[in-house]
């Protein structure tokens, strides 16, 4: 088996199905890549067992076809040398020795049997369901989510994102039980009402895969155990989380009379300045809303340290105090892509709305939600 391939093309492929792998795995063969070569046709599959990663790319100058598993780490350290030449890989298929020929040097590996890699999970076509979706859509509402997972080994549903579609629209959410993001979208729909949950690691995988895309379609199939997203050239197979997703609608309060409008900006700076000073256990921020200003005040007591900052803002509702994770703060404003951003309480005990003023697009609607936390007067 032999191939010509461009040297900077295999490295770009390469990377982007490299960070399947987790390089803490107790199988030997999925610290590798699994080439497989066939009519002009090299695909590149990278494993940790829950996801895999598939590329294509195509070969214009190939001779014979096969399979081998090449390790990942010592192929990708070679080709990060390489400035931008023809790579000739020839592949003895007996002994499993590679030669890989550049301009002026040989370099040679040896291989691993391909039948030890595990072959991908198949979806049941009985129960599977199709959809497609943009792109940028998935790109949004993955971004717009990801970061209130939990990281909760005794509720794993809590530690992905719940895919919630019908005839009408998609809903992306996630929760830590501290925040929640709910990201609805009335332009991405499915034929039938279904669900599923998406592991934080595939999550991050097509995060990254999907940066940039534009005009581009996601082809998305799932069944009880497993998801299968194809787009532009790539396979994402992956586990899905078992379980029920908690009725997230019920912890978000109806009734909120408190509303405040703001600069997010200014805002998110005020928070990280003064969190500077919040005991480091609790990290407590307090907000003090008036008619028109804001106070954002941290303390620690054990070293006699405190700051408070004012800020002008739009606030209709009764004077109140109300206590945040001052990291859970700065982490929803920073992903509330408006200029403004827009507080809706009922009282300090419950716990706080947070909307972008203006949103992107006509077609979506985002909510992120904030736990209170007690404040000790």
């Amino acid at each position: 088996m032999k191939f010509i391939v461009s040297s900077s093309e295999l490295l770009s492929h390469m990377l982007s199905v490299s960070k399947a792998i987790s390089g803490k795995s107790t199988i030997p063969i999925l610290d590798s890549f699994l080439f497989d070569l066939d009519t002009g046709e090299l695909t590149i599959t990278a494993s940790d067992l829950e996801s895999t990663l598939i590329t294509k790319l195509s070969i214009e100058n190939s001779e014979g076809s096969g399979k081998i598993a090449l390790e990942a780490k010592r192929l990708l350290d070679i080709l990060k040398e390489f400035p931008e030449q023809p790579l000739t890989f020839e592949i003895d298929s007996e002994t499993l020795s590679v030669n890989i020929l550049s301009e002026n040097g040989k370099f040679s590996v040896v291989g691993s049997p391909a039948d030890e890699y595990p072959q991908a999970p198949e979806l049941s076509e009985d129960t599977s369901v199709k959809f497609k979706l943009d792109a940028k859509l998935l790109d949004s509402g993955i971004n717009k989510s990801v970061f209130a997972t939990a990281n909760d080994e005794l509720r794993p549903v809590m530690n992905g994102i719940f895919f919630s579609m019908t005839k009408e629209d998609i809903t992306f959410v996630a929760s830590d039980s501290h925040k929640l993001v709910r990201y609805k979208r009335t332009d991405g729909n499915a034929d039938k009402d279904s669900s599923f949950i998406l592991p934080k690691k595939p999550a991050n995988l097509l995060k990254g895969l999907l940066v940039g895309l534009v005009d581009e379609v996601v082809s998305i199939e799932f069944d009880e155990k497993n998801a299968v997203f194809t787009f532009l050239g790539f396979k994402l197979i992956c586990r899905l989380t078992e379980g029920k997703y908690p009725n997230y609608a019920s912890v978000i309060p109806t009734e909120n009379p408190n509303k405040l409008i703001i600069n997010r900006s200014d805002l998110y700076n005020t928070v990280k300045r003064v969190s500077v000073f919040s005991n480091q256990a609790s990290n407590l921020i307090k907000l003090h809303f008036t008619a028109n200003e804001i106070i954002v005040s941290a303390q620690d007591i054990d070293f006699s340290i405190s700051a408070h900052e004012r800020l002008v803002c739009q606030y209709e509702g009764d004077d109140m105090e109300i206590g945040f994770k001052s990291v859970f703060l700065s982490e929803i404003l920073q992903n509330i892509g408006s200029e403004e951003v827009v507080f809706e309480m009922s009282d300090p005990s419950k716990a706080g709305i947070m909307l972008p003023f203006e949103s992107d697009s006509e077609n979506e609607d985002v909510l992120m939600l904030l736990m209170p936390m007690m404040i000790n007067n």
